[in-house]
């Protein structure tokens, strides 16, 4: 059932999402930075890859969760309302994020499948989405590591706005994703 009645806060389910995400994307982020430590074809190193691929494609199913909130759910507004500008550069923001935990999944997927490697997701291997192709492999790797990077930007940049109006423009953006009683 839709609901239209807005409220000072997100849906539960929506704020625990939202932080548990960051957390996962932090966790993704990480495995990726620390399987340098390990020497290539070590156990070590395959283990933290496949985390790596476990962990971005558990963010692959649970942005699907947090989209149908949105739809379901009616966002709060923010209080006081901010500039035009400023709402048009969020939705932005929120959809450039949505791309990045829609896309990037599915990227290192298709890498996977075009390396002809197994596409690990707790305890199953997951079908390929296309046919074994290094090169292919490779173009999409080189992208999938430049958007990667771009993440980091979009997620600094999202942290920083929420502090921006907590802290400067003293409004309720960040209230509305705290966990509240």
């Amino acid at each position: 059932m839709l609901s239209s009645t807005p409220t000072p806060h997100y849906a539960r389910l929506s704020i625990i999402l939202h932080w548990l995400m960051l957390v996962l994307l932090a966790a993704v982020y990480a495995c990726i930075e620390f399987r340098g430590l390990f020497p290539r074809d070590s156990a070590e190193r395959d283990l933290i890859k496949s985390l790596h691929f476990m962990l971005g494609l558990t963010v692959f199913v649970l942005v699907w969760l947090r989209l149908a909130m949105r739809v379901m759910r009616p966002t709060p507004q923010i209080l006081p309302r901010p500039p035009a500008w400023q709402t048009g550069l969020a939705h932005l923001m929120h959809a450039l994020l949505y791309l990045l935990m829609i896309g990037m999944p599915i990227a290192g997927w298709l890498i996977l499948s075009a390396a002809g490697k197994p596409i690990p997701f707790y305890g199953l291997e997951l079908p390929t989405l296309i046919g074994k192709d290094p090169d292919l492999a490779k173009f999409i790797k080189g992208w999938h590591e430049q958007i990667g990077t771009w993440g980091y930007w979009l997620i600094g940049l999202h942290a920083l706005a929420g502090l921006y109006h907590h802290y400067v423009r003293r409004d309720n953006t960040l209230l509305r994703m705290l966990p509240y009683k």
